[in-house]
């Protein structure tokens, strides 16, 4: 058992037969928190980035903020609509990925790969920020510490979900219908108080003022600004197309259960958004891109210390009282919806690396379940780009939410894109006329969706690009490039690795020379296991550091009568490794034919300390003999007593 089986075991569990793969699949009370809480949680923040860009012209602009939140409302049901084609035509697990390397070739396919992977980065890391900033809302020392906190949260996270993806998603399942429940309840209890008992609702920030950056705006400038509003808004939509990512995860009939989630999962979003932002406008609540001078209290700018708190937790003060339970409530589940909302990219992020390893685009790795049945080294992967990113951007939701949604929206044009083409395709040969109908109806969704879609990344690009969305225009063609790579690389190695016709040829001669640093057990037994493999050659070699020591090695040597030559080789710089490989090279130069077989005598330790106390030459030189082409290495090991005590403790007692 190595120092860390047993810490491995006790955080993520015993490790799972590959037999029991079925027992994981979801159902769809479970698969909606696992695949929908990135859009669901969105309702914490989204609205308020609609509200953050009109305060830039001033409170009487929040008046256009219930028509963004229709705008938005009638994109999600498109996209939502779009996507149930996706999921019965394409129920591989591909998604947009799939679907636009089918119908719009590889480039188009590794484009919207590169995109998702970059948007399920981005998603984690706007999540937990814009968890913490929750959290500091009702915790305020948690402010003090963002990164420390966001940091730990992914690290949990990422514990959870290498558990494999029913125990994420059954750990997840509780906050998330907690934070349903709540918002519906505030938005529930705020309308009936609005418009049936006829209460005036006042936020806490309703009695204080906003400086507008820029007052009048009109023509060119306002129509930027209500565009660049609404490419805000569109965050609400990030993470929909993790469901046609996951179809496989889903119990049978899988598509049609995927294809109710979307449903399910787009109806909650769009009820929750639209009525945060109608309570938003109903309370007078204020918001503002910098806070510390743009909000004016009796008359006075707020000043560094002022912290915001996020719109969804001044409705809920508005409704419920602030400091009430059910406001701490809300808090407490908001803050944990937003955290989890990052496990739709902690699935999205691993099934899609999978599949692109699979094509030969990702490395080998990235396809293989861990011992829990989850895709362990894509999980480790995502957390640790998501990490860095918060860490680089200081855990501040306003940066990171700049560089959001571009990636996602990309995924969206061409997906839909490849549908459209998809149906084309079929009704070329389709004639049923009950069939038809239904790739007709088919491809109207998809092409209404495609529109949609197609403008909002229009207007994303234009609207975010100088706010930091450049930077994910720079990340995605070094995806795509380094994607291609990758598949360069192991086409060019199943052409090296492929036999020729006739076959390997034999090589014409085997020269062994077993490596000999001091006469002790491990170099006899290394001397003796070559003997038995009876080469055509056999000399032992040993690199001259001391003279003394060598002489005294020589003399052992005769004393013993090896019947193997002792060949030494001197070494004024003490470069032993330098020495062994060129004396193999020129072993190489005089019989290119012929094969160099080099043995090496290692210990084998048995405790990780004592890995330290030796020099690990035999390693390095190895890592140097690979690259000898004509050169085989044999490592001869000798288990020294802590590795022979440790093998003996692991085999069981007959």
């Amino acid at each position: 058992m190595t120092i860390l089986h047993s810490p491995k075991r006790l955080l993520l569990g015993s490790p799972l037969r590959s037999d029991r793969l079925g027992e994981t699949l979801l159902r769809k009370r479970i698969a909606l928190p696992i695949f929908a809480s990135d859009p669901l949680s969105s309702v914490a923040y989204a609205p308020q980035e609609i509200f953050l860009v009109l305060s830039v012209a001033g409170v009487t602009y929040y008046s256009y903020s219930f028509w963004f939140a229709v705008a938005v409302a009638v994109l999600m049901g498109t996209v939502v609509a779009s996507y149930r084609q996706n999921v019965h035509a394409y129920p591989g697990g591909g998604g947009d990925y799939e679907v636009a390397t089918r119908n719009l070739g590889e480039a188009g396919g590794l484009t919207v790969a590169s995109a998702l992977l970059v948007d399920y980065v981005l998603t984690v890391a706007v999540s937990v920020a814009a968890g913490v900033d929750n959290l500091a809302s009702a915790v305020g020392v948690v402010g003090a510490h963002k990164v420390a906190v966001a940091l730990s949260v992914i690290t949990l996270l990422t514990l959870v979900n290498l558990r494999g993806v029913k125990e994420a998603g059954v750990a997840f399942a509780l906050p998330t219908y907690a934070f349903v429940v709540g918002v519906l309840t505030l938005i529930a209890v705020g309308l009936t108080k609005v418009f049936v008992l006829g209460d005036d609702l006042r936020a806490p920030t309703a009695g204080y003022e906003i400086v507008a950056e820029h007052s009048d705006l009109t023509g060119l400038a306002l129509v930027f600004l209500l565009m660049r509003t609404f490419a805000s808004g569109c965050a609400a939509l990030t993470g929909v197309e993790a469901i046609a990512n996951g179809v496989p995860a889903f119990r049978e009939p899988k598509s049609r259960n995927a294809a109710t989630t979307l449903l399910v999962m787009g109806a909650l979003a769009v009820s929750m958004f639209g009525g945060l932002i109608l309570l938003g406008q109903q309370s007078d609540l204020r918001v503002a891109e910098r806070p510390a001078t743009e909000i004016l209290i009796d008359g006075v700018p707020a000043g560094p210390d002022y912290h915001q708190d996020p719109i969804i937790a001044q409705v809920a003060a508005a409704v419920f009282g602030d400091g009430s339970f059910a406001f701490v409530y809300l808090a407490a589940v908001t803050a944990l919806i937003l955290f989890f909302a990052a496990n739709t990219a902690y699935n999205g992020f691993p099934l899609l690396a999978s599949v692109l390893a699979h094509d030969h685009y990702l490395p080998r790795q990235l396809r293989q379940r861990g011992d829990r049945l989850a895709y362990s080294n894509g999980i480790v992967l995502l957390a640790v780009a998501a990490g860095a990113l918060v860490y680089a951007f200081d855990a501040e939701v306003t940066r990171l939410i700049q560089l959001y949604i571009i990636g996602v929206f990309v995924s969206f044009t061409l997906g839909q894109t490849g549908m459209v083409r998809h149906w084309t395709r079929l009704l070329r040969t389709e004639t049923k006329p009950a069939r038809r109908s239904r790739m007709i109806r088919a491809r109207v969704i998809n092409s209404v969706g495609l529109f949609f879609t197609g403008a909002v990344l229009v207007i994303v690009l234009v609207t975010k690009f100088t706010h930091g969305a450049y930077l994910v225009l720079i990340a995605m063609p070094i995806l795509f490039a380094g994607m291609k790579g990758i598949r360069r690389h192991y086409d060019r190695l199943v052409d090296e690795l492929t036999p020729p016709p006739a076959g390997v040829t034999l090589p014409s001669r085997i020269h062994s020379i077993v490596l000999i640093s001091r006469l002790h057990t491990p170099a006899l037994r290394a001397l003796a296991f070559a003997r038995a493999t009876r080469p055509d050659t056999l000399t032992a070699l040993t690199v001259q550091i001391s003279p003394t020591a060598t002489r005294a090695l020589l003399e052992d040597w005769a004393r013993r009568d090896i019947p193997v030559p002792l060949t030494v080789v001197d070494s004024p710089y003490r470069d032993v490794i330098g020495s062994i490989v060129e004396y193999v090279r020129t072993q190489r130069r005089e019989s290119p034919r012929d094969v160099v077989c080099v043995f090496i005598p290692e210990y084998v330790v048995g405790h990780w300390w004592e890995q330290l106390l030796h020099n690990q030459t035999a390693l390095r030189l190895k890592a140097r003999l690979l690259f000898q082409p004509g050169v085989m290495v044999t490592s001869v090991p000798w288990q020294i007593g802590s590795a022979a005590g440790r093998e003996s403790r692991r085999t069981p007692v007959a």
